[in-house]
């Protein structure tokens, strides 16, 4: 094992070890990852005896600034160039029946690798001068690396109910190494489901979202339902399971079938809240299933539903309520829309309002749908690749053309309030309001003297006299023109400063 402690931070924790005359041990990840033939810059130390006096000695022979220390947990992390390493004092943990808070205790070696999660964790390294470099594998953690196998060192049960966190743990590294969890120990998990009740909503989201990121994460999904863990802390997951048939028809699985989206979705791109938007476009079916005799099952509104749930659903997993839910809620809301330009003529005007809804993400829209197409028609899943192209061609077209995505109409509210020397209210709404749609439905050009225009008609229909006329506005016009200038290099109809001070 020499060969993998070539780097020069070993030999100075173990003349650390030697200056203090104690016995230190790298252990954990870093060994695993070894045998996994996988890069790893982050190593744990255990030593007999304290861990954080080992930091500081190391740091004081490395030249280093000394480690951050924290005395609660005992441990000790050390930044060496772009390496970061953590002590702690070899440990024997007992823990009380409601809580996964641990009663610690100096330990030997042995104490502190029964007290590891898992075999292929509890592998260590010896770092002393007479023995550097041995491997110590009290658990046959090398045998079910090779066996691609998760297993506990002691009893599941105590393992699990100890630390109920590492039951989402076994699942998260049987999802990401691709590995089996073994009987007895996923029957651990499924006995001692129950106590995941006591951990923070924060830990059991960063092993969620871990799962999430994993190049498969169905995998890690349909443990999370075969244990029982995901009706706990994930029961609107868990609802879109099945189906059902009535006069022989029935509809998709909806939980299978939003696997199926997430991993498709997971070979295109590693972004967290997309993923997201694919495990939850679809989590408003079970609450507007219906079924109708002509038309069979049916689930009217569902991405608006949806919508709705994001962030009730974010709130309870304590994910961040701020741009990345909206990016995740928007999706869900409009995840229908592009499947249904496929369907129908595609108008400039559909394109125009669907660029104006997505903004900058048409583009992760446009991948979520046709992560959606699932269906075993080949034939079906062809035509709608085929016709989602020309969605995207479209696409491209208008947003050459009008520069719709990110848009604002032209005429803003102060300027309504103005012209018609109104004070701020409905009526003011309603305008703008009616100029965006003109605009997006193509009745109007995009274009301020046009949209102008109309804003003075559509006044007059509601009673509302004029006080000021285009030339009052010479200012604004020049403001959006040379805003439309900066999108497009060029003015729109060839315009440019004079024709409008004409």
């Amino acid at each position: 094992m020499k060969k993998h402690l070539q780097h020069p931070i070993f030999k100075i924790i173990t003349q650390a070890a030697e200056n203090l005359q104690v016995d230190a041990y790298v252990v954990g990840g870093f060994v695993r990852d070894i045998f996994l033939e996988r890069i790893s810059k982050d190593a744990d130390i255990v030593t007999i005896g304290s861990g954080i006096e080992l930091a500081k000695e190391a740091a004081k022979l490395a030249k280093i600034s000394p480690p951050k220390v924290f005395k609660n947990f005992g441990t000790a992390m050390l930044q060496y160039k772009d390496w970061e390493i953590e002590f702690v004092g070899a440990r024997k943990e007992s823990y009380r029946k409601d809580s996964r808070k641990p009663i610690v205790e100096n330990g030997s070696l042995e104490d502190d690798q029964n007290r590891r999660d898992f075999t292929i964790n509890a592998l260590a390294i010896n770092l002393g001068t007479q023995h550097y470099g041995e491997l110590l594998d009290p658990f046959n953690g090398l045998q079910d690396l090779h066996d691609s196998i998760i297993r506990t060192p002691r009893d599941p049960a105590i393992t699990f109910s100890d630390d109920p966190l590492r039951m989402m743990r076994a699942i998260r590294f049987a999802t990401q190494l691709d590995f089996s969890i073994s009987a007895e120990t996923f029957e651990g998990i499924r006995k001692s489901a129950d106590r995941i009740s006591i951990i923070s909503k924060e830990r059991i989201m960063d092993e969620m979202n871990k799962i999430i990121l994993s190049n498969k994460p169905s995998k890690g999904f349909i443990l999370l339902h075969q244990s029982g863990l995901m009706k706990l802390i994930f029961p609107e997951f868990e609802a879109l399971r099945g189906t059902e048939y009535v006069d022989g028809k029935g509809h998709k699985d909806n939980f299978y079938h939003t696997l199926e989206v997430l991993d498709k979705l997971s070979q295109k791109t590693d972004n967290l809240w997309l993923r997201w938007a694919a495990i939850l476009h679809d989590i408003a079916k079970p609450a507007t299933k219906r079924y109708e005799p002509e038309t069979g099952w049916t689930f009217h509104s569902h991405e608006f539903v949806g919508a709705k749930m994001v962030p009730r659903i974010f709130r309870r997993f304590k994910l961040p309520v701020n741009e990345k839910m909206k990016f995740v809620q928007k999706l869900v809301q409009l995840h229908l829309r592009p499947i249904a330009l496929t369907e129908e003529n595609v108008t400039d005007s559909a394109i125009r309002r669907l660029l104006f809804e997505a903004g900058d993400d048409i583009d992760d829209l446009m991948m979520l749908c046709e992560a959606d197409i699932t269906s075993k028609n080949p034939r079906k899943v062809k035509r709608y690749l085929r016709n989602f192209k020309m969605v995207r061609r479209k696409l491209q077209e208008v947003e050459e053309k009008d520069r719709i995505r990110n848009w604002e109409p032209p005429i803003s509210g102060d300027i309504i309030i103005k012209t018609f020397d109104i004070k701020p209210g409905p009526k003011v709404g309603e305008i703008k309001t009616a100029i965006r749609e003109a605009i997006l439905d193509g009745e109007v050009e995009h274009d301020f003297k046009k949209a102008f225009r109309f804003m003075l008609k559509i006044g007059k229909d509601k009673g509302l006299d004029a006080q000021l006329d285009l030339h009052d506005f010479n200012d604004q016009m020049l403001h959006w023109y040379k805003k439309k200038d900066q999108q497009q290099t060029e003015l729109p109809n060839g315009s440019n400063n004079k024709k409008i001070q004409e």
